[in-house]
């Protein structure tokens, strides 16, 4: 029998290809496959023995992870880069609106532009300084009587927020320079950041102050308050956040979304740090951001009308049902609708501040001639130090100080119509509206127009981390005052 040999059915296109080809030499089916002279011999390896991934894999995963987050990053950067609207735009200010004392300096600096000037906001930055000063000489006054009880020391309070605020001053300065559009591309990682340090309160590392526990221990007998980092954040981030989505914002998924984050945010705060001013501070915040980016303003005046009415009425039920409620934050709703009913128990702190700006009268009793500071009043260098200014003052030094932190927010108000793009004018309306809310709320605590709460009073209130964060936000509003362009 003959033996048949089947030859391998060839496809057309395998066929045409060889055609063209000029073989060399013949290879049949049994010639054994040429190793290439850089290929390496495989290694015999054990089952057991653990799979190696070479040292250059390893490098390129780790690269590739590293370019992925920052493209990210660019993209954020380039997300934020938007233009103002056009009816709100100014992108170039002429000199007579410009800065009056750094005309008198004479400081700015020409930029690359034949016609343009590098500005810089000194006005801003002469406010923060006569704020600072003002606030440590208040301070030392208002608490060297119960720091030298307390401590020995006089100089207690005044030393340390000094040292603070001239860290502080120095770290504003170095955060003037830093382009405001880094803190954009790292928004988010900063507000996952706060809230973090929010949930570890609730760690071992949580201090409690005089029943609150809000404070997280750091070396070196310093803690430090989580909520005030929250601030910037939701600043930081709802702004690049509301850049963004863009037009997205006028639709209801847009503002939901938005109006997430800030509600995240303050229910960290609310929760986790036990600290109902702050929180209100940071929704108060949010909201104002999303009013100040969406076109219309009907519906933003009837929820804050919805909102008030609702907060009559239940404020109206509850002094009638809840009178002998055991929730300390109903007892400070009660104490503020009757404070001399309750002047022994949680009305004290308020009617002996109502004392202190009776008795100043209008040029007041004269700097360190305070009776009410005398151990009458409780922690009065914390949020009641205005008592004791308008005591030792008078109205005439409330007024100044109000007239001071209205220039603050005046220069304010300049930066963010003048920035050069959204996100930096969204983060000026953001550090505006922290400032004016705490100013608002610690003057209403302390003529009772609202309940008890523990806002500060910036910049003179007795707090380092307070001081410490506001001149942070200094630091970025005066960085985005150095991106405005003036005409020359």
């Amino acid at each position: 029998m003959r033996s048949r040999t089947v030859q391998p059915v060839k496809r057309r296109e395998q066929s045409k290809s060889m055609r063209g080809r000029k073989k060399k030499n013949a290879i049949g089916d049994t010639q054994p496959i040429k190793v290439s002279s850089h290929t390496q011999p495989l290694r015999a390896s054990s089952d057991t023995q653990p799979i190696r991934i070479p040292s250059g894999q390893r490098k390129t995963r780790s690269a590739s992870y590293r370019g992925r987050y920052q493209q990210a990053v660019s993209r954020r950067r380039k997300e934020i880069s938007v233009p103002k609207p056009e009816a709100q735009l100014e992108k170039k200010v002429k000199k007579k609106q410009s800065s009056v004392t750094g005309a008198l300096l004479g400081t700015r600096a020409k930029g690359k532009e034949t016609n343009a000037v590098q500005y810089f906001d000194y006005d801003l930055l002469l406010a923060i300084v006569f704020l600072m000063c003002f606030g440590l000489v208040m301070l030392y006054s208002t608490s060297a009587y119960s720091a030298q009880a307390d401590f020995g020391n006089d100089m207690y309070y005044f030393s340390k927020q000094a040292l603070i605020g001239a860290v502080s001053f120095v770290g504003m300065m170095i955060v003037s320079k830093i382009d405001y559009h880094f803190y954009g591309a790292f928004s988010f990682e900063l507000y996952i950041f706060a809230m973090i340090l929010m949930a570890l309160v609730q760690t071992p590392l949580g201090v409690t102050i005089y029943g609150a526990r809000r404070w997280i221990q750091l070396p070196g007998n310093m803690t430090l308050q989580p909520s005030e980092i929250t601030k910037i954040a939701v600043i930081l981030f709802l702004s690049y956040e509301l850049c963004r989505i863009g037009k997205k914002i006028n639709t209801r998924a847009g503002i939901l979304r938005v109006f997430a984050f800030g509600a995240v945010a303050a229910g960290g705060v609310m929760f986790l740090t036990d600290n109902l001013s702050t929180a209100i501070i940071v929704m108060a915040i949010s909201c104002i951001l999303i009013f100040i980016v969406h076109p219309k303003t009907k519906p933003f005046i009837a929820i804050a009308a919805g909102v008030a009415a609702v907060f009559a009425v239940a404020v109206m039920v509850m002094s009638v049902t809840l009178v002998n409620s055991d929730n300390f934050r109903l007892r400070r709703i009660l104490t503020w609708l009757d404070p001399e009913n309750h002047s022994d128990t949680g009305g004290f702190q308020v009617m002996q501040g109502l004392y202190a700006i009776g008795s100043g009268g209008f040029f007041g009793k004269g700097l360190g001639n305070s009776t009410q500071k005398l151990g009458v009043i409780p922690e009065a260098q914390n949020d009641m130090i205005l008592t004791v200014i308008c005591e030792e003052l008078g109205v005439f030094g409330a007024i100044v100080i109000l007239l001071l932190f209205g220039f603050l927010l005046y220069r304010l108000m300049f930066i963010a119509r003048n920035a050069p793009d959204l996100y930096g004018a969204l983060i000026a309306s953001g550090i505006f509206v922290h400032i004016a809310l705490q100013v608002i709320l610690n003057i209403a605590v302390v003529t009772n127009l609202i309940p008890t709460t523990g806002i500060t009073l910036p910049f003179i209130s007795y707090g380092g981390t307070s001081i410490l964060f506001l001149m942070t936000e200094m630091g970025i509003a005066l960085g985005i005052s150095r991106r405005i362009k003036l005409e020359d």
